[in-house]
């Protein structure tokens, strides 16, 4: 019975967030248009044929323009340009989705730690997350992905490990504020233990404030996926989105005018960022009403800088 009444009680606050969520017609577009491209991602193998990905199989000629046969063109190899931001897709969203899982991790788990303990256990942990924020995550990135051998997983692990510090500092602040409301200290004198509070009080309501920051840092790791790939440091047996555009600069696509090779994989970046700031900003929206421009909180009188209308004390001149 008592679990029937949590399941629905979950099942009513989750339609209540999703009625806040489509309220906000960009978010609401942003959700559409980036599910469009996870499943044109997910479906690639079956719209289209992976051999014509090697270069050997490429069925036109360098550099064509768009045409009927191939809608964007095709590369300095032949191949279709449509097909390469297709297969691209899956490695960029790839790399975004497993680096912010990777980074979203720890600094949960670092925010929690340093919140929750506190003293010397938040000094360390606040002094390495400080470490992390002074270095360019970008040059660390760069670093890692020279050092360790290239592939996917390097460019994963280098993303991770480099852009939790933000996520850490947010969560340790929303830890702060919830275990200082006054049902934490009733846990605790009730004789809750670590793992209770952390589990079952702090945890949920860090949650979804983590659930709108992770919308945001997917969009920053496809950006810096598609940097290092740039800059010839992914994986040279896979087609990502900036792996495209360090072809395309290095075949001279910029001075031999071919706009069709440049302008795929670059609008796909800027418009899979843009879903993904779309969507974290509605959900921020819900996560904070106040970002919504909600109401004054009730039992507070609203009231002008001069404090016109503000109640006056007996004896107060006017």
């Amino acid at each position: 019975m008592t679990a029937s009444i949590v399941w629905q009680r979950r099942r009513a606050a989750a339609a209540g967030v999703w009625r806040q969520f489509s309220a906000n017609r960009g978010g609401l577009a942003g959700l559409g248009l980036l599910a469009l491209i996870v499943a044109l991602a997910v479906l690639a193998p079956v719209l289209t044929d992976e051999a014509a990905l090697d270069v050997t199989n490429a069925p036109g000629r360098p550099l064509q323009p768009p045409s009927v046969e191939f809608p964007l063109g095709t590369d300095v190899d032949g191949r279709s340009v449509l097909l390469l931001t297709l297969w691209g897709a899956r490695v960029s969203l790839l790399v975004g989705f497993a680096a912010t899982a990777l980074s979203v991790l720890i600094g949960t788990v670092v925010g929690l730690a340093a919140g929750h303990f506190g003293r010397w256990v938040a000094a360390i942990l606040l002094r390495f997350t400080d470490f992390f924020l002074v270095l360019p995550s970008l040059v660390l990135a760069i670093a890692l992905s020279a050092v360790l051998p290239q592939g996917v997983a390097t460019i994963i692990l280098a993303i991770g490990v480099t852009a939790w510090p933000t996520t850490a500092r947010l969560v340790r602040a929303q830890t702060l504020t919830i275990e200082s409301r006054p049902y934490i200290e009733r846990a605790r004198a009730l004789g809750a233990g670590h793992a209770h509070v952390v589990g079952k009080h702090v945890l949920p309501g860090v949650l979804p404030l983590v659930l709108a920051n992770t919308t945001l840092v997917v969009g920053n790791s496809i950006i810096t996926e598609s940097v290092l790939a740039f800059l010839g440091l992914g994986d040279p047996n896979t087609v990502s989105w900036g792996s495209m555009l360090q072809r395309a600069l290095g075949s001279g696509a910029v001075t031999g005018g071919a706009w069709w090779y440049l302008l795929p994989p670059g609008l796909a970046i800027v418009v899979i960022v843009l879903c993904f700031t779309l969507v974290g900003r509605a959900l921020e929206a819900v996560v904070n009403p106040r970002l919504a421009g909600g109401a004054a909180p009730r039992g507070r009188d609203t009231k002008d800088r001069s404090g016109a209308g503000a109640p006056r004390k007996t004896g107060e001149r006017s």
